[in-house]
């Protein structure tokens, strides 16, 4: 694996975001998303061994485009100063629970779970921690979970409980949530290290089990 061809090229065209730039740099480009791609690649085999749900994908159906939709945003800067990819059944417009890998210079991330799910798959997703709130609190509290995961990321709430659950369950702050989303932050000397794949796959493999109940809540 080839990290530093990535990081290289995301921190250049974080300094240069514009088309002209991209167009004369199109190789470097064309470089470092290839051996993004077989990171990816790399990955997905890996783990379905440990996530059956996860099937036979590739990694042009799960990394995103590098190119930003500006048509409503206020940033006009053309292209994304990271690359993304989400593995879940289906690629990276799957509903279901799956692994993100997130590389950009000083701020890779390595995610999971399932981020803004339309209102009919979220409301499943609370009845079911509503219905098994023991078994989540038991794999949100475990060692392996702690080690990489301090807690459900939590900015992105209702500030009242959701309707149609009772307002002193035990767990309402959980049911709170729009988004149900763990994430590991990476150092670029993690990326750049000679071990940074089984790493990933290290930290994907004890956010298995966050993800295996979010998916059962959808199924």
């Amino acid at each position: 694996m080839n990290g530093k061809i990535i990081l290289d090229f995301l921190t250049a065209l974080k300094q240069n975001n514009n088309r002209d730039w991209f167009h004369e740099n199109k190789g470097f480009y064309d470089e470092a998303r290839i051996e993004f791609e077989s990171i990816v690649n790399h990955l997905i085999p890996e783990i379905s061994i440990f996530d059956k749900s996860i099937g036979l994908l590739t990694a042009k159906e799960c990394v995103f485009r590098i190119y930003r939709d500006i048509r409503f945003s206020k940033d006009k800067t053309p292209y994304k100063a990271h690359f993304g990819a989400f593995i879940a059944p289906g690629g990276r417009k799957s509903v279901k629970a799956g692994y993100y890998l997130h590389l950009e210079d000083g701020m890779s991330v390595l995610g999971g779970g399932i981020y803004r799910p339309p209102s009919d798959i979220l409301k499943l997703l609370r009845q079911e921690i509503y219905y098994n709130i023991n078994e989540f609190k038991t794999i949100l509290d475990a060692t392996d979970f702690k080690e990489y995961f301090k807690e459900m990321n939590e900015d992105d709430k209702l500030k009242r409980p959701p309707k149609d659950f009772p307002a002193d369950f035990e767990g309402i702050d959980l049911l709170k949530n729009k988004s149900f989303t763990i994430m590991h932050h990476l150092s670029n000397e993690q990326v750049l290290g000679s071990q940074f794949r089984d790493y990933i796959l290290e930290i994907f493999s004890a956010m298995y089990p966050f993800n295996a109940f979010l998916t059962k809540g959808t199924d």
